[in-house]
């Protein structure tokens, strides 16, 4: 429990492990584009059109299990550990059930995403197949997902890093053996790589089960934890859901200003990818630490020690603007070479792309800022401020601003690059503002249920004590 000590440490000793798994989840689509692009340029088409498609569904399973990590860490905080087992089990019970659902609809509805989509006739098979597969997937991903939230929630955000590792070492192993057949095992093309990803990721939900169930690690769930709690659910879901509306957002925004890139080209599209791909990456640390400072703020508003949390918040939201600001500035000084990097001996390329990192950069350690304080908020369950600020960056203020600079001005593209850095740092401030307003510290979640449940346990001891006179 990280209820004391110095803060700093306790920040790096969550957001460290939390920066190395998401470095390796990201190392499972590597690990694909490595493979699958060894089968030409339709199989890379179809891993393309059906990731968009995947990821906005992944955006449920991430706000939900969001839920389920703000839940623990206050109970944990609060000392409950029977609500802590109660609330991980009834977690993984509806994100289990949801997964299910949208399962059977995604691959149902598969070959209906792909039409729509024009795709190819010689990209059609592959896609349908790595899709189709990839929406079975999301039982296992899911449910993965809300077992790193439940190790995070109790701090114990090590652990999923050593599993995530091992199936990804797996994951590359067996992807050429599906992919391109070995002895008894038929090749599958496109498919294979969904099959491998799906395999490792069900091996790896298996591992999260026994260690769950054995209860070592802070957490001990058992059969009867299972038992539907519908008032729970209802709660967690209506945590879960704004957080899920707000990672569907940001992928659709994404996609949005992708639209607006294609209308200058294909190497003004190759340098708003290269830039991207960076920005994504700038975006690990900065989530690490958002997810660390949940979890630190959660555990200590249940253990009622708002000034330690409120502590913890503007340390994390310094020392997030602070990196960020410093790999801005980085970025910003040697945005050529990082452009190269990635688009080596395309001398138009690296030009355009220069401008987008340098452009972008300076806005970084607000990006910082506005991430780290969000992770301040949503500790309380407040998960609805963090939707409306991602709908309003998004569509209020970065497409709009990136449409009309873009489209009467004579910036061109260089108006799509000035709206990220415009819209971040607007964002930023209005985050500020609405955290130094301190509603957040007022709103208490698990407060009533704590007081039921004492309550509750109070009469048990007293009936107790009555069938004993």
């Amino acid at each position: 429990m990280l209820l004391e000590g110095p803060i700093l440490s306790s920040l790096l000793k969550l957001a460290i492990p939390i920066m190395m798994a998401n470095i390796l989840q990201a190392a499972y689509q590597l690990v694909d584009a490595f493979w699958v692009g060894r089968l030409g340029g339709s199989a890379v088409a179809a891993v393309s059109v059906s990731t968009p498609v995947i990821f906005l569904t992944m955006a449920i399973g991430i706000g939900l299990a969001i839920a389920g990590s703000i839940l623990i860490a206050q109970f944990f905080g609060a000392g409950n550990q029977k609500m802590v087992n109660h609330v991980a089990a009834q977690t993984l019970l509806m994100v289990i059930s949801i997964s299910v659902i949208l399962a059977v609809i995604g691959w149902l509805l598969s070959p209906l995403f792909l039409t729509s989509l024009n795709v190819a006739p010689n990209v059609y098979k592959g896609a349908l197949g790595f899709m189709q597969i990839s929406f079975i997937g999301l039982v296992f991903n899911f449910s993965f997902m809300v077992f790193q939230s439940i190790m995070r929630g109790v701090g114990r955000a090590v652990l999923p890093v050593f599993i995530v590792l091992g199936t990804v070492i797996l994951n590359f192993a067996l992807d050429p053996l599906f992919i391109f057949g070995w002895h008894f095992i038929p090749a599958m093309g496109v498919k294979g790589a969904a099959m491998a990803t799906v395999s490792t990721q069900s091996l790896a939900l298996i591992i999260g089960f026994v260690i769950l169930f054995r209860g070592k690690h802070d957490v001990h769930l058992q059969l009867a934890d299972f038992k539907p709690d519908y008032v729970h659910i209802k709660r967690a879901f209506k945590i879960g859901f704004p957080s899920s509306i707000e990672q569907s957002m940001r992928a659709i925004g994404m996609t949005a200003m992708t639209f607006l890139v294609v209308r200058f080209g294909t190497n003004t599209v190759a340098s708003y990818g290269a830039g991207s791909n960076i920005m994504q990456l700038i975006m690990i640390p900065a989530l690490g630490l958002s997810m660390s400072i949940s979890t630190l703020v959660g555990q200590n508003i249940g253990a009622g020690n708002m000034l330690r949390a409120t502590n913890i918040a503007k340390l994390g939201a310094f020392l997030g603007f602070a990196l960020l600001a410093v790999f801005g500035l980085i970025a910003f000084l040697f945005a050529s070479q990082i452009i190269a990097f990635f688009v080596p001996g395309d001398i138009e390329i690296i030009r355009s792309g220069t401008i987008f990192l340098r452009t972008t950069s300076v806005a970084w350690g607000f990006l910082g800022l506005q991430m780290c304080l969000i992770g301040a908020l949503r500790a309380n369950g407040n998960t609805v401020i963090p939707m409306i600020l991602a709908l309003v960056s998004q569509w209020v203020l970065q497409f709009p601003i990136a449409y009309f600079l873009s489209h009467y001005t004579a910036m061109a593209e260089h108006g799509i690059w000035l709206s990220f850095p415009v819209s971040t740092i607007i964002t930023a401030l209005i985050t500020l503002a609405i955290y130094a307003k301190g509603d957040w510290k007022k709103k208490q979640i698990i407060t009533k249920t704590v007081d039921i449940k004492i309550k509750a346990e109070d009469e048990m001891m007293m009936d107790g004590i009555e069938a004993l006179k």
